[in-house]
């Protein structure tokens, strides 16, 4: 290549309008069949751990507090997911599903790629520590 012939591209450039498109400032609207944030009815799901056991990334947690009462929560891993909607095929009780309304999932800070979906007091129940057996360090328990 020549650099007449660069230079006659570089001068044509300069008259085209961009290839692309001003993205964060002018949106487009999502395609409907986009893949994007998992979301996840704990109404309806049953408790088998399929989408969990089928889910290539592992990128699902499925804490089960109490099965009698239908009492699960689910946590979800944004960073480790490949969107690849498997387990929302492997659901039998079509309560996982990827929606295309929330895609745009990128962040400065860590903590909100991790998602807890479920009874808001059993997401509670599921961060607290347990409590563990503490000695006693208190003078009165010292034996001499």
């Amino acid at each position: 290549m020549t650099i007449g012939s660069m230079l006659g591209d570089i001068v044509n450039s300069f008259f085209k309008r961009p290839a692309t498109g001003r993205y964060p400032f002018v949106r487009t609207e999502a395609p409907e069949d986009l893949r994007g944030k998992v979301v996840w009815n704990p109404e309806t799901c049953t408790g088998c751990g399929l989408c969990v056991k089928d889910c290539p990334s592992q990128a699902l947690e499925l804490f089960t507090l109490d099965k009698a009462a239908k009492r699960y929560v689910m946590l979800y891993h944004m960073d480790c997911c490949t969107y690849c909607a498997q387990c929302e095929v492997s659901c039998r009780s079509k309560s996982i599903y990827l929606t295309n309304d929330e895609w745009e999932l990128a962040s400065t800070s860590r903590t909100p790629f991790e998602v807890y979906y479920g009874r808001e007091e059993d997401v509670q129940k599921v961060l607290e520590p347990e409590p563990q057996g503490e000695p006693d360090l208190s003078p009165e328990s010292k034996t001499e």
